[in-house]
């Protein structure tokens, strides 16, 4: 699967002076390349801390001169590209919020379509992808279904959630379309929070039987959305230092 952003040219020159829609550009990767497991936490900190300091295309370019274009194992050089076809922006979703359900419905085979947990629990999170029909059972356990990061085989998603004495906990973004239509025997189905429907978003029903359990469905912002929201506030935090110590 190759990236439905192209790739641009290497920056031209090193002690060419980098402007910030250019740090962010490296800050977007080194996110990309952390959620594909190549970075750890600790190197992903460190690299975009050096980012949002960096003055130079010199200073940016080592830092993902390693890391390939998402989806791909092809080495490429990263430069000065602010594009980002095919994405979404939605007011709804919160501020900065964004989406890209265009890549992310009907490009990979399914690689999941159901779970089962007795006596214990499963998790399906981060990216994965779920197939039109994905069920859940589970009796005397739990399960957690996080759509925040998954790939969708169709656009038209059904997940069936079957509990006895157990429970399952979906997640979803504020801006997926999601309708919940389960019945409960001594449990319940129930949703929380709000949210619109951004354009493109896949549709997800939630159905299903719980006895004497329950299902929930959560929406809460990405994991993603929340690391670009703690890296706004330390780029903020770096740009104030700098300006003291250049006013001293």
């Amino acid at each position: 699967m190759t990236s439905d952003r192209p790739d641009p040219p290497p920056f031209p020159r090193p002690d060419t002076r980098a402007s910030d829609a250019e740090r962010e550009r490296v800050a977007e990767r080194l996110r990309e390349a952390m959620a594909e497991g190549r970075l750890d936490m600790e190197e992903f900190d460190e690299r975009l801390e050096a980012a949002f300091k960096a003055r130079t295309h010199g200073e940016l370019a080592p830092l993902v001169r390693d890391l390939p274009a998402p989806g791909t194992t092809t080495d490429v050089a990263l430069a000065a590209d602010t594009s980002s076809a095919g994405r979404e922006v939605s007011g709804s979703a919160g501020a900065g919020e964004v989406s890209n359900w265009q890549s992310r419905i009907g490009r990979e085979p399914a690689t999941s379509k159901g779970a089962f947990a007795f006596w214990g629990g499963f998790g399906r999170r981060g990216t994965w992808t779920v197939g039109r029909k994905f069920t859940a059972v589970v009796l005397q356990a739990g399960g957690e279904i996080d759509l925040r990061e998954a790939r969708f085989e169709d656009r038209d998603v059904v997940i069936r959630c079957f509990t006895i004495m157990g429970g399952v906990h979906v997640t979803v973004p504020p801006d997926m379309d999601v309708e919940v239509r389960g019945f409960g025997l001594m449990g319940g189905f129930g949703e929380a929070g709000e949210g619109v429907a951004s354009p493109g978003s896949p549709r997800v029903i939630v159905t299903g039987f719980a006895l004497m359990g329950g299902v929930g469905v959560e929406r809460k912002v990405r994991e993603s959305e929340k690391r670009r929201l703690k890296e706004e506030r330390k780029r903020q935090k770096l740009e104030k230092k700098a300006e003291r110590k250049e006013l001293d």
